[in-house]
């Protein structure tokens, strides 16, 4: 049996008062030089809502441009206006963060978010209209409480403030007394991604087409770990966002990887499927606000605006073949093992060529390549430079020293298989995972026939090992209907289990005659 991608969602949520209180960049920055000049300047480089509507990778982000459309417009972007500035697009929507605030409430289930009730009053209409939200996330949320009892909690009982324009309109609570990984500012990290899950899940869900019934199995792949008191990281976000999101015939757990991550899980999903232990899984992932603004002290130098200003999260439903969808080509996998080393042309090799080769298949045979999507508006100010562009020059200069490509030809290939960066900075969220929602289209209308998901990251920041990470896996156009032993198609099954049922009847009835 495979597994076929039935649809994906992307979601944003802007999130300017994060990024001062909440981007490591910035908090860490308060601890060790509290009256810099970085802070003092950095909230005049916020972005407001309807500027971060019209932001060119944005709106790529949630289909409503394409990256085709994209890498036609000169870099940078930061200085340009995109021609749609639409909230809500093909693939998901942009929250706003009002609205996201709601959210996270709903997604709170020990009463640990707090709100100023004219805050709520203000804004939950606008939670309340979103299609996407049903009547029992909107009944989630309560009245809220005073602004004095707010100010309270975040100067005595060391919770964490929720701001909007500036203003505290709400806090997390400290979820335990002396456990740091219960402390107020976990949880909001913890909420943060569980809420942009849930709007993840909902929007990959409904651009399927299925019940949510249907869902058997979740799978989150996102950067934190919820966990402890003594669970440690052991906790389930995949499980605690289905539940928000109604998905109530499923089960899941998390997949935890740093930046491949997700590919990780897209290969567990797509095992699961094609293994008949489920037949709907979805993959998902919520942002992460230790992200936020990472690169700021770069983009504030420059005179730019805070570009990592947005909560970022995507889901993709894997299910069993139905004949039509793309399917997940379990043959094609690549893996960096942990014996394959850090260098570069290694870790390409054993990712790109190593499963190609297998297969009799040229680098040339796939049409597109998706290894990191890092939006170059961000990266080339900080100095680390255009990374998709860097991987597919690292690809291109493989398929030369294979013969498969002539040397003056190599800065064709970005542009006959790559494709242009436009992923926030989300850490695990780049990596591979925003084309799937185009790639399923395009091998759909027939413009493509193989593309391949590249999953990469470093493992360091856990001190636990200096190794590289990386799996990558082929997404090619259906086959065909999937047949069973001896060629036998499915409705050829179902035809002779009927047949043969009808005989079956027929021999009773004459028995008993």
């Amino acid at each position: 049996m495979k597994s076929v991608i039935k649809g994906a969602g992307y979601i944003l949520v802007h999130t300017p008062d994060m990024v001062l209180r909440n981007g490591t960049t910035q908090t860490t920055e308060r601890i060790v030089n509290p009256d810099s000049e970085y802070l003092k300047e950095l909230p005049s480089h916020l972005r407001s809502f309807e500027q971060a509507l019209s932001y060119w990778p944005n709106q790529v982000y949630i289909g409503n441009k394409t990256p085709d459309e994209l890498s036609a417009v000169e870099q940078p972007w930061h200085d340009k206006v995109c021609d749609v500035n639409a909230r809500n697009g093909k693939f998901g929507q942009i929250m706003p963060q009002e609205e996201f605030l709601l959210l996270m409430q709903s997604c709170d289930v020990f009463d640990l978010v707090k709100l100023d009730k004219d805050f709520v009053a203000a804004h939950k209409a606008a939670l309340a209209a979103n299609p996407l939200m049903d009547e029992t996330i909107v009944a989630r949320i309560n009245d809220g409480v005073d602004g004095a009892e707010i100010a309270r909690l975040v100067s005595e009982e060391h919770s964490e403030g929720l701001y909007d324009h500036d203003k505290l309109v709400g806090c997390v609570n400290r979820a335990h007394d002396i456990d740091v990984n219960l402390s107020a500012h976990v949880m909001h990290e913890n909420l943060v991604s569980k809420a942009s899950s849930v709007l993840a899940l909902l929007s990959a869900v409904k651009n399927a087409g299925i019940d949510k019934n249907e869902v058997e199995y979740v799978i989150d792949c996102a950067e934190e770990a919820c966990g402890d008191m003594n669970q440690r990281g052991g906790g389930n976000f995949a499980k605690s966002a289905a539940e928000i999101a109604g998905l109530m015939s499923a089960t899941g757990s998390d997949c935890r990887g740093f930046c491949a991550a997700p590919a990780h899980a897209m290969i567990e999903a797509a095992a699961l499927v094609a293994s008949g232990a489920y037949q709907t899984v979805v993959v998902t992932a919520g942002g992460c606000t230790a992200k936020l603004g990472m690169n700021g002290k770069d983009h504030v130098k420059k005179g730019l605006p805070i570009l990592e200003d947005m909560i970022g999260g995507f889901a993709v439903v894997v299910t069993r073949n139905d004949g039509v969808n793309p399917e997940i080509n379990l043959d094609l996998l690549g893996r960096h093992c942990v014996g394959t080393g850090s260098a570069p042309q290694a870790v390409i090799s054993s990712l790109v060529t190593a499963p190609l080769d297998r297969a009799g298949l040229k680098i040339t045979d796939i049409d597109k390549y998706s290894p990191e999507m890092q939006n170059p508006d961000i990266t080339k100010p900080a100095g680390a430079g255009d990374v998709p562009l860097a991987n597919y020059k690292m690809i291109a200069a493989l398929a030369v020293k294979r013969g498969e490509i002539e040397k003056a030809d190599l800065m064709k290939f970005p542009v006959e298989h790559g494709l242009t960066g436009w992923a926030p900075t989300q850490g695990h969220i780049p990596s591979g995972v925003p084309y799937i929602g185009f790639a399923r289209e395009d091998l759909l209308a027939g413009k493509l026939n193989r593309v391949m998901i590249v999953g990469k990251g470093s493992l360091f920041l856990g001190r636990m090992t200096n190794l590289f990470d990386g799996v990558s896996f082929v997404i090619q156009k259906n086959s065909g209907e999937e047949t069973a032993a001896g060629g036998v198609s499915e409705e050829q099954v179902k035809s002779l289990i009927a047949k043969a049922m009808k005989e079956f009847a027929a021999t009773l009835l004459a028995q008993t005659d």
